[in-house]
């Protein structure tokens, strides 16, 4: 790597880090001011609207271990980001259509990151299926291989691996507004819109996190 190229890759680590630090300050002013006054008054994507009511669902239950979670008051489409798979192949986030997604940025360098993916991994084990995925993608810059090597030690095997080292997932989805640092955590519906947001970690195999989910998905609650 020259030292043009690594001083590039720190500018953007950088940056990502740096930009965490809002995220507080956003939450803070939704919950003051109200979410509505932070995304303006423009009219709802029709395709979005069976989003709207998943957010209503989950709004009770952004409590406890996922309290931070946000739900969308005014759903957006989110970017069609693309990214990798495990065997170079590339996808987008069209190719979950019809089905509900809890979308993951992460990156080995993120502490808080690398301890809420064994969690991750287990939320996966116990809701995923036909109707519903955790798709986590990896965005380290460097070393493609660093990201494989660590899910492998740590044992997570129940994610299928993305990546994009470009991190153009990141950029894409701060400039809609919905990525401010890192991890960055969304629910999408089948339709590709927003159901709720969470900046920062959190216990997604909790009872918490398993019944917010759940609520996404309009699965009755126990």
């Amino acid at each position: 790597m020259t030292s043009d190229t690594a001083q590039s890759s720190a500018k953007r680590r950088l940056s990502l880090i740096l930009a965490g630090g809002l995220a507080g300050v956003v939450v803070g002013l939704a919950g003051v001011y109200g979410i509505s006054l932070l995304l303006g008054k423009s009219a709802i994507d029709p395709a979005c609207r069976p989003a709207v009511e998943a957010a209503q669902r989950i709004s009770p239950f952004a409590r406890g271990e996922v309290a931070a979670m946000t739900a969308a008051a005014r759903p957006i489409r989110l970017p069609d980001m693309s990214f990798r798979d495990a065997t170079g192949a590339e996808r987008s986030l069209a190719d979950w259509r019809g089905r509900t997604v809890l979308f993951n940025l992460w990156a080995t360098w993120c502490v808080p990151c690398r301890k809420e993916m064994p969690a991750l991994d287990e939320l996966q084990a116990k809701l995923g299926g036909a109707d519903f995925e955790v798709v986590a993608v990896n965005i380290d810059q460097r070393d493609p291989e660093k990201p494989r090597a660590w899910l492998k030690e740590v044992g997570i095997e129940r994610l299928a691996y993305y990546a994009d080292p470009a991190a153009k997932v990141f950029q894409d989805l701060r400039q809609v507004g919905k990525a401010w640092g890192m991890p960055t955590t969304i629910l999408v519906d089948g339709a590709g819109c927003e159901i709720g947001t969470l900046a920062g970690p959190a216990e997604w195999a909790s009872e918490d996190a398993i019944k917010l989910v759940n609520a996404a998905l309009g699965r009755t609650q126990k």
